[in-house]
């Protein structure tokens, strides 16, 4: 489809909503937060310490868990219905967690820190469990694959959800008689297929790993430039976590997942899983009896395939994602590509998350037609030439077939966000979406302010390592946190409630535990 026909289809499913009657019909959607960080000593190491009891059950608890690591921190915010709230959530959380730290930090970056040995990132434990013993299982078993350094990366996932209510109205606009679950999960999958053409923006607009501790690469072929003592940097980087140093590794390179409908979305996964992978069975599935990985398949479960964003729903007990997917269909995006960004005190900002979620908006309204695998081909390059080269001058990436300028591909999108800005800014006079899309119009045309740009900036100013400058802002981000006042001390109680029920629930799952662990995986995957 040419370009001038997917724009034509976007200005019109534009100037209906715009047109719509319906002046708050885009506002309301849900926006929640995942946010990953290591634990770490005040010497910049990680922390072999337990997950600290106090912040509860990492198995049980809803809103602070583990990772991979027993020293990666995740903390899952509910859903809110407007930013300010969910920032305020998160700061909360943060607070909640510094208090029972001790002397340990939490890492500002997602590059991780001094590692010297695999063998010195501790997998997360959770219990005795069943489900717990399985979880962990899974997380040796991405060890064993890919290596324990590229599982200590932290990252920031955005999960949004449309208003239920926007839902009708699109349908008519799309003059689709269709309604319910599949309607919203064929155009859930339109944005997939968008966000896999035009994701590569948000590497350059909030990408912040263009340097790594030389530690990171120890044992590693690369291609990356000395910095710094003990740094290494791609001269042009924005987020070398999202390049083929980082999570786009190879290892992961033959796996090919359709987003062209959920059903082929779930094929493609279930085929992995069950799919037996050579390399993977000389490993050992078990030694001794115990278990080394879940299985010797392609995949063991379905979190293990990485994509930049995914299609989910809330699953029930002890039910898969893809069957949770199938059951109703999809729920809400997650957006897995931001960075932990070090220059927020919580890794992330307001003006962040609003462009994001005006940009799902964009990746929804403009016209999504299946992905070729020559096309999927193009956009994966793109993705990684952003990554490692996305602040070079006269960049140029692959567009139905043809080089473009990034820069003029980068002003189309954004100029095409205008429009969806003033919808969502409706009825505030403040224009929170019009001014976080100016700032980000700022950055195409001027690479400096762009966050990758800045870390460079910092970096040269101070003459620091990657290390010490990380450090350096861990140790002020706690300061900032233990300091602030005055506490919700309505809300920090609240999270310690929490922590003492999700012991208790640990506890409980532990004691309904029935037959052998065998058994368990057996009904687990046959399901």
């Amino acid at each position: 489809m040419s370009t001038i026909a997917i724009d034509t289809a976007f200005e019109r499913r534009l100037s209906a909503l715009v047109n719509s009657g319906q002046p708050e019909i885009l506002q309301g959607g849900r926006r929640g937060v995942e946010k990953e960080s290591l634990r770490v000593t005040p010497q910049g190491r990680l922390a072999q310490t337990p997950h600290p009891r106090a912040l509860g059950s990492a198995l049980a608890s809803e809103h602070i868990t583990t990772d991979y690591s027993e020293a990666l921190i995740e903390l899952v915010t509910p859903t809110f219905t407007t930013t300010w709230e969910l920032l305020q959530y998160l700061l909360d959380l943060h607070q909640f967690v510094y208090r029972h730290l001790g002397e340990e930090l939490l890492w500002t970056t997602s590059m991780p820190c001094r590692i010297e040995r695999d063998e010195e990132i501790p997998l997360a434990q959770y219990g005795r469990s069943h489900v717990g013993r399985m979880k962990t299982v899974y997380r040796n078993g991405l060890g064993m694959r890919y290596g324990r350094m590229m599982q200590a990366i932290s990252g920031v996932h955005f999960n949004y959800s449309f208003p239920l209510e926007f839902w009708p109205a699109y349908a008519d606009i799309l003059g689709s008689r269709a309604q319910g679950a599949d309607f919203v999960s064929q155009r859930y999958f339109d944005v997939l297929r968008n966000y896999r053409r035009h994701g590569w923006l948000v590497l350059y607009l909030f990408g912040v790993s263009p340097v790594v501790c030389k530690s990171f690469l120890r044992g590693r072929g690369h291609h990356l430039e000395d910095f710094a003592p003990g740094t290494a940097y791609e001269p042009y980087a924005t987020s070398l976590r999202m390049s083929d140093i980082g999570y786009r590794n190879r290892s992961q390179a033959d796996v090919s997942v359709s987003v062209n409908s959920l059903e082929e979305y779930v094929r493609d996964l279930g085929r992995a899983i069950n799919t037996p992978h050579q390399p993977y069975a000389e490993l050992g599935v078990k030694d001794g009896g115990e278990y080394r990985q879940l299985n010797a398949n392609v995949l063991q479960i379905e979190n293990e395939y990485y994509s930049f964003i995914r299609p989910k729903r809330v699953a029930r007990s002890g039910e898969r994602p893809t069957q949770a997917l199938k059951r109703a269909g999809v729920e809400y995006v997650e957006v897995r590509a931001l960075d932990v960004s070090a220059f927020d005190p919580v890794g992330v900002n307001q003006t962040k998350l609003r462009f994001l979620e005006a940009f799902v908006t964009l990746c929804l309204l403009k016209a999504s037609p299946p992905i070729a695998d020559a096309e999927q081909h193009s956009l994966d390059l793109n993705h990684v030439t952003v990554a490692r080269r996305g602040r070079e001058p006269g960049l140029v990436l692959w567009r139905d077939g043809r080089s473009v300028p990034m820069r003029e591909w980068a002003r189309e999108l954004i100029d095409s966000m205008t429009g969806i800005c003033e919808v969502l800014d409706r009825g505030d006079p403040a224009r929170p979406y019009s001014l976080a899309l100016a700032t980000q119009a700022a950055k195409v045309e001027e690479v400096d302010r762009t966050p990758s740009a800045r870390m460079m900036a910092e970096l040269a100013a101070t003459r620091e390592s990657f290390f010490d400058l990380a450090l350096r802002m861990s140790r002020l981000h706690k300061e900032y946190f233990l300091d602030l006042y005055p506490p919700d001390e309505s809300r920090l109680a609240q999270f310690t409630r929490e922590a003492e029920d999700s012991l208790a629930q640990q506890k409980a799952i532990e004691a309904a535990d029935r037959g052998r662990f065998d058994e368990y995986l057996a009904r687990y995957f046959a399901t």
